[in-house]
């Protein structure tokens, strides 16, 4: 009867600290964050991060897409891998990024490069030379528009399938539209028509422009430059 008592007791023990270490104790550490606020002259303003609910469409598109099985959306710290080496952030992300994310994106698997940063102008990732390693790539939304429908268009050794489904191919009627993509080659429309993105499309390349993990954080140190509120 003892043992059964003991053996029992050692059960819900091990449960209970189980629950307390992974679940409680996580929670009463990060579970009270807030955005991180400068205070001028009396006024407190919050500046990062910013609850960006006008991405949410496109927020959803991403995990539709799958996009998280391939992509990551942390960067590690330089003890733990060679993240910011690689130019893939400035720093590395903590906790107070993602409380505004419903479900953050953090990823497992990288067949493609980590997108914690892929909005941010700091974000680098293209090698230049010996003495320069990694140079500012210019991803705006016409780069990120075509990298969508043809990758290896922009970047050779892609290995991103093409997200064409996400675009549509219409007859041009007066002037060529302000989103058509500048497709040259095997990819170019037949003559008198263009490939202009869905919605879906133009939402998803405005969450990915959206992603910026660049801020500087007092819990981080050594991280990017101050930066003025916004």
């Amino acid at each position: 009867m003892n043992r059964s008592f003991n053996l029992f007791a050692g059960i819900i023990g091990s449960f209970a600290l189980s629950c307390y270490a992974l679940v409680l104790l996580p929670k009463q550490q990060l579970g009270g964050l807030q955005p991180q606020t400068v205070e001028d002259e009396g006024k407190i303003t919050e500046i990062y991060p910013i609850n960006n609910v006008a991405v949410e469409k496109g927020r959803a598109v991403y995990a539709s897409e799958g996009c998280f099985y391939c992509h990551t959306q942390q960067v590690r710290d330089e003890q733990n891998g060679t993240d910011l080496e690689r130019g893939w952030g400035v720093r590395r992300t903590v906790a107070r990024d993602y409380i505004f994310d419903t479900t953050p994106f953090l990823g497992s698997n990288r067949v493609g490069p980590d997108l914690a940063n892929v909005g941010s102008t700091k974000w680098r990732n293209e090698p230049v030379d010996e003495n320069s390693k990694y140079k500012p790539a210019k991803r705006d939304a016409a780069w990120q528009l075509l990298h969508l429908y043809a990758p290896r268009t922009v970047i050779k050794s892609s290995n991103m399938p093409p997200y064409r489904y996400l675009f549509e191919n219409k007859k041009i009627s007066g002037q060529r539209s302000v989103d058509a993509l500048a497709l040259t080659g095997s990819d170019a429309p037949e003559p008198g028509y263009e490939v202009v993105p869905k919605p879906a499309a133009k939402a998803l390349v405005a969450y990915l422009l959206s992603l910026d993990k660049s801020h500087p954080l007092k819990e981080v140190k050594g991280s990017a430059p101050e930066v003025a509120a916004k």
